[in-house]
């Protein structure tokens, strides 16, 4: 569900909960819950029941994992709890195909001039905000005068904003304006960009997808902006469904938004709760809730469930080991990598990938439904994916020869290694909690890592909640070596915006002059060329696979829970089902 009922696709990665559903990745879905010839899980994407509809109801949705940090506005937010309540009351401009190509299905056409490095935004006339306010150009341009601000205190100004004509300047204070952005008319801009590579043509890439309401955050000062009621208690949108309140970290609800522009939903209200992923499957069979994601590591529990359907899509993300090597310069906008660090040891990092068996993993924590992952770029990118490439696979005694040839010694018998100063270390291990396997899992690593004689321990002793295992992984936490994080990769495969020198986003906070001129291969006009843009992705895979900056662990792909009364859900990358779409069939939820 394009835009509405799919998280929408920012310029900014999103962060995932371990305990999210994911299952492992294959481009051919079969019938709901069959097994392919390798083993794996597929799923249908989509499901329509039975059922006469009733006027209006309300659609009960699960927020499974932690407590939400309540940043509710796309300029701002950080973790995907907060992009998933955002979703269902703000959209993006564009709509996507299947792979994530910008397409004109959704607010805003879009035109490219390659020649001219331009592209020319369009909206509908006569729209407006869930306040009854009007919506203009002005309030897509809006957005890249609070991200290039010198104030913004957001993760978003990055490479892409950077490549709009005149940003630079703008974000120095150097200008009051961004001298490539040109507005039109009321509905009409143009921007026109340094580079113009084929990222811009996917959503989430180099093309910004913001709006937002100028009406109302133009008045409350860039700085302030994060901790404004419009922010955290007030937002306003032109999605299907307006905030009505907001019980701050456990609950929204919404109403529908007579003003939104594809027409008013059928389904009167949306209630969303934060819901526990160890209670989730009980909950979903008791008729609670309508839609929610489903946990992996509970796969056994609601594969034969009766009341709710389950579907599935391939998720553009992964869960990955990350290694501390530096730190990040707010003032400069960059990464400065510290090779002082034991783990800025290209050695030790290999070994500890050699020592952990994803594929058991995958098999014994997520009853097969997870798969060891060989590349930072998702198969759904199947154009710039190498599938060729081999994945680090469990192999203790190579792990052990590397550590052994890099000079990581035990000197004192003590079953560990000293660094290479022949010092004793141990790494502090930062892993999230959050369903079932959060803790065998975690424990796990740092076994396995102890068989190869690398001491680790749980920074604090213990799990992290989500919006403190960000906070202290973006300040770059002394405490923290290494930690277990996952990405949602957004609409575009591009990884400067993860791992880029001058992205916050590059938490292992890695960066080397080859790394810079192997993105900036990805990033260049010659990236338009097919032939040059799958050679500069095949050779950035090939780069990070041998200095691992993270590991990628397993792939995903995400489950839904859909009960029984809502009239069809579809869950595929650019499909066109709305929530103008979409009934309730029953006053309440089906209970099994």
């Amino acid at each position: 569900m394009k835009k509405a009922l799919r998280k929408h696709f920012s310029l900014a990665a999103t962060a995932f909960t371990l305990g999210s559903v994911l299952v492992a990745p294959t481009t051919t879905l079969v019938s709901a819950q069959e097994e392919s010839e390798d083993g794996v899980l597929n799923f249908e994407t989509a499901v329509t029941h039975e059922g006469e509809a009733i006027e209006g109801g309300t659609l009960r949705y699960a927020l499974v994992g932690d407590p939400f940090a309540g940043v509710l506005n796309n300029l701002l937010y950080t973790g995907n709890p907060d992009a998933s309540i955002i979703g269902f009351f703000n959209e993006g401009l564009y709509g996507y195909d299947s792979s994530f190509a910008i397409d004109n299905s959704g607010f805003a056409d879009i035109e490219f001039d390659v020649d001219n490095k331009q592209v020319t935004i369009s909206i509908p006339e006569g729209t407006s905000w869930d306040d009854g306010e009007p919506l203009t150009i002005d309030d897509v341009i809006f957005p890249y005068y609070v991200v290039g601000h010198p104030d913004y205190t957001g993760v978003r100004y990055g490479s892409d904003f950077e490549n709009v004509v005149g940003m630079a300047e703008y974000h120095a204070g150097e200008a009051e304006e961004i001298s490539g952005l040109e507005r039109i008319d009321d509905y009409t801009l143009r921007v026109t960009y340094i580079n113009f590579n084929n990222s811009m043509l996917q959503a989430g890439g180099g093309v910004s997808s913001y709006v937002e309401p100028e009406h109302i955050l133009g008045e409350v000062p860039v700085a302030e902006l994060e901790d404004h009621e419009a922010v955290r208690t007030n937002p306003v949108g032109f999605g299907p469904f307006r905030v009505t309140s907001i019980t701050p970290g456990e609950a929204v609800t919404y109403e529908a938004n007579e003003y939104y522009y594809k027409g008013q939903p059928n389904i009167d209200n949306l209630v969303l709760e934060v819901v526990n992923a160890t209670s989730i499957v009980a909950e979903l069979k008791a008729g609670n809730y309508d839609l929610a994601t489903l946990p992996a590591d509970q796969y056994d529990t609601y594969k034969d469930a009766t009341n709710f359907s389950v579907i599935g899509q391939i998720s553009n993300a992964y869960t990955y080991i990350g290694f501390k090597q530096g730190s990040w310069d707010a003032e400069a906008g960059e990464v400065v990598p510290d090779d002082s660090k034991v783990t800025s040891s290209k050695a030790l990092r290999q070994a500890m990938a050699y020592a952990i068996d994803n594929d058991a993993v995958g098999a014994e924590f997520y009853s097969g439904l997870r798969q060891n992952a060989n590349s930072l770029i998702t198969p759904n990118f199947e154009a710039y994916h190498n599938f060729d490439q081999e994945a680090y696979t469990y192999n203790p005694e190579k792990a052990k020869e590397i550590l052994a040839e890099a000079g990581f010694v035990d000197n004192d018998g003590d079953g560990f290694v000293e660094d290479l100063n022949g010092e004793p270390f141990t790494l502090g291990f930062a892993s999230m909690s959050g369903g079932e396997v959060a803790e065998p899992l975690a424990q796990y690593y740092i076994q396995m890592w102890g068989e190869i004689g690398v001491s680790v321990e749980l920074v604090d002793g213990q799990l992290m909640e989500f919006n403190s295992f960000y906070d202290r992984v973006e300040a770059d936490d002394p405490a923290i070596d290494i930690y277990q994080g996952a990405w949602g990769t957004g609409g575009d495969p591009n990884p400067t915006g993860l791992y880029g020198r001058t992205s916050a986003f590059n938490y292992p906070r890695f960066a080397s002059d080859e790394h810079d001129a192997l993105l900036e291969a990805i990033n260049s006009d010659d990236s338009f060329e097919e032939e040059f843009r799958v050679n500069a992705f095949n050779e950035w895979q090939a780069y990070v696979h041998e200095e691992l900056p993270v590991v990628p662990t397993l792939f995903r792909y995400e489950l839904v829970a859909v009960n029984k009364r809502v009239s069809q859900y579809d869950s595929e990358i650019g499909s066109d089902l709305d929530w103008t779409q979409i009934s309730l069939t029953a006053d309440s939820p089906v209970a099994e």
